[in-house]
This record gives C-alpha cells, structure tokens and sequence, in this order.
C-alpha cells in the first residue's frame, strides 16, 4: 500500500487532518474535490513532503489505503441549506476504487442521517460492497479552529461514530493514532448530530452577544465592560464577543436534515448575526455626521478583511458586505490587511493602503474589523481621525466601540 491514508478534500478540515497524520508517522494521500482554498505555506508544504505527505489527482490510489477521510466542503446552496455536492463527487470518486475492509470516515459538516442514507448508497452502488460487512463506515465531526495554537489535534478528543460497533471501533482505532482521546458516540447520527450541536451552540450565542451590543450601544452602557465582569462567574456563564458579522467555514444548521423542523433559535441567530453588517454601516454614517460629515465623499479604511484574525481566510468575510453597503452610500472605501495583498468587492478592485498610519490619518473614519496581531492599535488611536472598533480591541476611550 502507498499510504496508509486517503485525505478527500484539502480545504480548511483536510489540510489540519493530513497535517496531524504526517505529524503521527502516517503515510498520507491528498486528493483535492474542488478549487479549495489552501493554507499551507512553501516551508510547511516540504516539511510534509518529508514526512510522508503525498498529493495525487490519480483517483485510483484512493483504493489502496486502509482508511479514507472525506472531508468535503459544504457550502450554503441558494435555498440555505448545505450544498452535499462536493461530497457527492468524493463519494463516487472513492467508491469507484473501494476495496474490501477499507475504513470509510466523513468529517464534512451534514445534517443528521447523511452518512447512512446519503454517503452509504452512493458507496455500496458503485463500489458493489456492503457498508458494515465488507468496509467500515463511521462519521466523525471535524474540530478544527483555524489559526488556534492552544488546541491541536492531539489534545482535542475526537469524537466517532459508526455504523456498527465494528465500524466505531476500526475508526476509533485510526483516530487513536491522532488524538489523546476518543469519544464513542451510540452510533452514526449521534455523531453527526454533535456537529449540529457545537455549531449552533457559537451561533447562538455570538447572535445574544451581538443583540446586547446594539442594546448597551441604544443604552449608553459599555457591552466590553459588561462582559468583561459577566466572565469573572466561574460557573454558568461562557464569555463571547461580538463582532461586524460571523464568517468562515462552519455555518449554522438550522435543520436537522427532514422538512418541517427547524431549530426555531437557530434561525432567529441567523437573522441577528446577518444584519451586523448592515448595522456597522449604520453606526459608521452616525459618527461621521456626528462629526459633521456625510457618508458621501467620505473617505473609509477598512481594517482587516479576513474572516479571523492572522489568518489570510476571507471566506464569508463580513467586510464584503459592509463594504458594499459603503459604496452604496458613496463612501470611497480603501483597505488594509497585512495577509491580502489584493481585494476585490463585486469584481472591483479595492484601493490598498500602504502605509497603514498615513492611511488612517488620512481617512474621515477607520473601521477596525479584523484585529490581527500585526496592528498597532494604541498607535492607531492616535493617528486616527474616527475610529470605529467592532472587536473591543483598543483601549478604552481611544475609540468608538460597537
């Protein structure tokens, strides 16, 4: 066999995956669903190569490994709910070469009952083999936080669960080789259904956080004082932060995968989380005709346009549409981003700042978004003329903060 793995789809689940199985001594396949994203830098790239890491586009080597992980893309499609198509296209790629006793995984993030009655029948039809009697099929939810540092594959349990007890168990033993601990779920939808779980959970709760900004903003009351002494309860309550949108890979589920029941909380979380955009745009043309200008002909620096701090990601940035709705009004919005050297919104090309002080001391306002390491934000207060912070991040006082 030339690898003990098979990584299907090098995106943001894969990549961490195929890291941590190079990092364990595990031979490993790449193959690529689509045009994803990498994060991988040059020097990262060869030490994998190194130590085991081999991508292939040759779908026939997929059946020569005694494990493959689908870890497919799931985007939202037009209707809202998660586009399986990727997975699909893994699915058929994968069972075209499946062979007897192989340990089939899915770590793509799916309602409850996929893996059984989606991924099952696209692999037993193709392949001719019986899933539970001829290969194991298990899921397990993908825990990647990128960027984290604190938390590794390592020390993060990963949670399995399968078709049978078999199929639990033959994926439990190749996460052990990962993972400090793995967790046994009662069977495949218990397993898909943490997915849903985890993911509401950060939803849920960036949407209270981002309805108490706007309060305590109605109020007069400071949110980043409020929460700074709400999280000294040791029990009880879980600090969250809010923020100009929610963005990145993992978006809400707010169906558990049959029609006519939705998870009601979920879809107000959506809502809330999908106007704070428009609501940084809001507060934005407030303070600049508080300070006697209009949002027209108004000069506007965006600060980080990626979805998470020190990360090149933008994927489903908030700044794309707090940007557009700043040209609606006639601003003439620049940017800065030390990781995007280029940036387009509706196919334009976005004016890139240079020098990041002389930008902002050149702006009407400055609308920090990102707070990625690299900023200087005690400095930036100073040379800014408006300064608008939706992370919390500057000192207090030496900004206007959601």
């Amino acid at each position: 066999m030339p690898a003990d793995l098979a990584v299907i789809g090098l995106g943001p689940l894969g990549l961490p995956l195929a890291q941590a199985a190079v990092a364990a001594g595990i031979p490993t396949l790449g193959y690529r669903t689509g045009p994803e994203p990498g994060s991988l830098s040059p020097a990262e790239l060869r030490r994998m190569l190194s130590e085991g890491f081999r991508p292939t586009t040759n779908p026939a080597e997929l059946g020569r490994v005694r494990t493959a992980v689908i870890c497919a893309p799931t985007p939202r499609d037009v209707d809202g709910g998660l586009d399986l198509s990727q997975v699909e296209a893994a699915a058929r790629t994968l069972a075209g070469h499946l062979r007897p006793h192989t340990t089939v995984i899915l770590e793509s993030p799916v309602p409850p009952g996929t893996t059984e009655e989606f991924l099952r029948p696209l692999l037993e039809e193709t392949s001719g083999l019986r899933a539970g009697r001829d290969f194991h099929l298990a899921y397990s939810p993908s825990r990647v936080d990128p960027g984290r540092r604190d938390f590794t594959p390592t020390n993060t349990p990963k949670v399995i669960g399968g078709l049978t007890p078999a199929c639990t168990e033959s994926a439990a033993a190749f996460y052990g080789r990962l993972t400090d601990k793995v967790v046994r779920a009662r069977g495949l939808r218990e397993a898909e259904t943490v997915t849903l779980l985890e993911t509401n959970f950060r939803h849920v709760n960036m949407a209270l956080v981002n309805e108490m900004a706007v309060l305590c903003n109605d109020l007069g009351v400071d949110l980043w004082d409020v929460i700074r002494c709400a999280e000294t309860k040791p029990f009880g309550f879980q600090a969250f932060r809010p923020g100009p949108g929610v963005g990145g890979h993992s978006v809400p589920l707010d169906r558990t995968g049959h029609p006519g029941s939705p998870l009601r909380m979920v879809e107000l979380a959506q809502q809330v989380n999908s106007r704070m955009p428009r609501y940084v745009v809001q507060r934005a043309a407030t303070l600049l005709n508080e300070h006697g200008k209009s949002a027209r002909g108004a000069r506007v620096l965006l600060l980080g346009v990626t979805y998470k701090a020190d990360l090149a990601d933008q994927q489903g940035t908030p700044a794309q549409e707090i940007a557009i709705r700043l040209m609606e009004l006639g601003a003439a919005v620049s940017y800065h981003d030390p990781h995007v050297p280029s940036w387009s919104v509706l196919d334009h090309p976005v004016p890139r700042a240079d020098s990041l002080y002389e930008a902002a001391a050149d702006a009407d306002l400055t609308i920090l978004l990102q707070q990625h390491r690299t900023y200087d934000l005690q400095g930036l207060s100073v040379k800014a003329q408006l300064l608008l912070d939706t992370r919390g991040a500057t000192p207090t006082g030496a900004a206007h903060r959601l």
